[in-house]
């Protein structure tokens, strides 16, 4: 087996992945592949954050501007079947490939076997001589769950599927539906794919490492610094020309838009990125509006509101890390070796050089001296959150999923107010019986 680890990145937003990406990869021959999954949409270069055509040119990038900005959404099956490939490519070469972004979930579907999503040949279910027609019903049962109430579809995953709807929130109305969609799409309870991920080596979140010599290089900021870098960053963006980036797109979405008279989306494609639904008020304004008191206090607010949500999104990169790798014991999960970013004068002491140091001592063939997080990290997540099971608590008539929320509950002070009031109401009534 080759030495050459596949190498990902991990950060919250402004912590400097695409700086040490650039960096290793000029230093050990690499390629970078792209996590992004706004970056992949050509133009909007600001708001997407993407790194500059002289970054690009100091190392080769893979899946960046690849998709137009107004085609239908461009899903994490497709980047992964994409990316694949090359990362095979780039291993046969010896060459070294660093995966880099902020879109966790696009790295995840890299590193690790989806099995329940996926076969040796396709993500779809398999067509027989009657494909067509079990497609065009499937899409028909599928749209349904749309418009049936959470009752309605939780009743019918009980009946289907009986072990996953103990493990379900009964107003979990997402997981209810995949569950259904599982088994429409596949023929197989949700349930019985789980098991299958798990006996393959998996757990409830996929199945085991598609690349057994893996690592990840995990940086890490003071929350406050951050925050202040962060805040920063919004500013740069604006003084780039954001502002001015967002209104030509916007132009030029809405002129198709009319044309095609379809109404405006925010929750698709590139219009998903962190700025759009923040700039929109100041955005559908008429430009003479926009230079009036009106339009600079809603630019104003655009501003405010794309610091808290970006601020918002580097907390949820971190906490997606800590539960989905760092804490989970039941996963195969590569080395996740720390690197502390706070202080960016001491970049190369902090960062660059001891990532150079673990990368040379892994091509070696050597365990690196810096021990990794996920060997010593207290707290553990021991349980798998598919295999977790439902409570109902009789004296708050409450669901419960999972014995951690149930614990919680059984000794909170809500709990044990509504335990004593029952039990006050009981004597209540018996006292009157005895009268």
């Amino acid at each position: 087996m080759s030495r050459v680890p596949v190498l990902a990145i991990l950060g919250s937003t402004g912590c400097g992945k695409s700086r040490l990406g650039i960096e290793l990869a000029r230093r050990f021959c690499g390629e970078i592949i792209s996590a992004d999954s706004m970056q992949v949409y050509k133009g909007l270069d600001i708001i997407t954050a993407k790194v500059t055509k002289e970054e690009q040119a100091m190392a080769p990038h893979h899946m960046l501007d690849i998709v137009d900005p107004l085609t239908p959404n461009f899903t994490v099956v497709q980047f992964r079947d994409m990316v694949i490939p090359i990362i095979n490519n780039l291993l046969d070469k010896k060459k070294f490939p660093i995966i880099v972004g902020g879109t966790n979930y696009y790295i995840e579907s890299i590193l690790w076997h989806i099995l329940m999503r996926e076969n040796e040949e396709s993500d779809q279910p398999q067509i027989d001589v009657e494909g067509a027609s079990r497609l065009k019903k499937m899409k028909i049962e599928l749209d349904r769950f749309g418009t049936e109430s959470n009752d309605q579809l939780f009743k019918e995953l009980t009946e289907v599927d009986p072990e996953m709807a103990n493990r379900i929130h009964p107003n979990n109305r997402r997981k209810i539906i995949r569950s259904l969609e599982v088994f429409k799409q596949h023929g197989v309870k949700h349930s019985e794919l789980l098991k299958a991920q798990r006996a393959a080596g998996g757990c409830g979140l996929g199945g085991p490492l598609r690349y057994q010599n893996s690592i990840f290089l995990w940086l890490r900021c003071d929350h406050k610094v951050l925050e202040e870098r962060l805040n920063s960053r919004v500013d740069a963006m604006v003084e780039t020309g954001l502002v001015q980036e967002l209104l030509d797109f916007h132009r030029r979405y809405n002129e198709q838009r009319i044309k095609s008279n379809t109404s405006a989306d925010y929750t698709t494609g590139i219009f998903q990125s962190i700025g759009f639904k923040e700039f929109h008020a100041y955005l559908v304004l008429p430009e003479e509006e926009r230079r009036e008191k009106k339009g600079k206090e809603l630019l104003e607010k655009g501003i405010t509101d794309l610091k808290q949500v970006t601020r918002r999104y580097s907390k949820k990169q971190e906490k997606w890390v800590m539960n989905r790798i760092i804490r989970r014991s039941d996963r195969q999960v590569p080395p996740v070796y720390v690197l502390d970013c706070t202080d960016i004068s001491k970049w190369n002491n902090c960062v660059y050089e001891p990532a150079v140091t673990i990368i040379e001592t892994i091509l070696r063939g050597e365990k690196p001296e810096q021990k990794p997080i996920n060997e010593s990290v207290e707290n553990q997540k021991f349980n798998d959150s598919s295999n977790e099971e439902k409570h109902f608590c009789d004296i708050c008539e409450r669901v419960f999923i999972g014995d951690y929320q149930w614990d919680i509950h059984m000794t909170s002070t809500k709990h044990m107010r509504a335990l004593k009031r029952k039990k006050r109401l009981e004597q209540q009534k018996e006292v009157e019986e005895n009268r």
